[in-house]
């Protein structure tokens, strides 16, 4: 903190002269650090993100090494690839990012899924990634959106739409029941039944708001 004798003010920033007369300042308490930079957090944590590709690819190529001279299945760097690949991307777009919690988590959820029915492919498809994975990731989500509904109760018709996305996917996967690409369907249909109720309660107990929202989505 400065002091301008001319004006007889006090300066809380760092400039060294007066903002009215531009004279200089008399340092009366030393301020440190009134803002907290960001800009170094910031290149930490890219630090750290470098950090761990750089790990993660040792690592990855280690594992390689390992299985091709034990001869042991490709498996083992697959699974264990894709597993540190999630996790870069964890590091990159959720702490990283700049996107709200909501949207993170419906993003990260959805390359989860992916990346499960990627392993469950490389061990042989044994069906647990679209019989569970997949609609747990579903209600996974739903929590989500009930949960951010009554954070920003103010703002809650603002999820209509991410809910309309929920029913959408829950009804792909009572497709792939249908197409019996699904073989175990209680999770799905507990899915389905979980995002319909959580659309059709928001529109009706949300009322006029609801409409509104969907009209104005819609351009109806």
């Amino acid at each position: 903190m400065s002091k301008c004798r001319q004006c007889n003010i006090e300066v809380l920033d760092e400039t060294q002269r007066c903002p009215l007369c531009g004279s200089v300042l008399e340092p009366t308490v030393e301020v440190e650090n009134m803002y907290p930079n960001i800009r170094l957090k910031s290149r930490k944590l890219v630090f750290i993100s470098r950090l761990y590709l750089f790990i993660a690819i040792a690592i990855e190529i280690i594992l390689v090494n390992i299985c091709m001279l034990s001869e042991v299945q490709s498996l083992v760097y697959i699974i264990s690839g894709l597993v540190l690949l999630f996790g870069y991307i964890v590091i990159r777009y959720a702490i990283l990012g700049t996107s709200g919690y909501i949207v993170k988590t419906v993003v990260l959820t959805m390359i989860a899924i992916i990346m499960s029915v990627a392993i469950d492919f490389s061990v042989g498809y044994n069906g647990w990634s679209v019989n569970y994975a997949f609609p747990s990731g579903i209600l996974l989500i739903d929590a989500g959106i009930l949960v951010s509904m009554a954070v920003n109760s103010k703002n809650w018709q603002s999820y209509i739409m991410l809910q309309i996305f929920m029913v959408f996917c829950s009804v792909v996967a009572i497709i792939l029941n249908v197409v019996h690409i699904v073989t175990n369907p209680i999770v799905s249909i507990v899915a389905l039944n979980v995002s319909v109720l959580l659309f059709l309660g928001t529109v009706i107990i949300g009322g006029r708001r609801a409409r509104v929202e969907l009209k104005r989505r819609f351009h109806i």
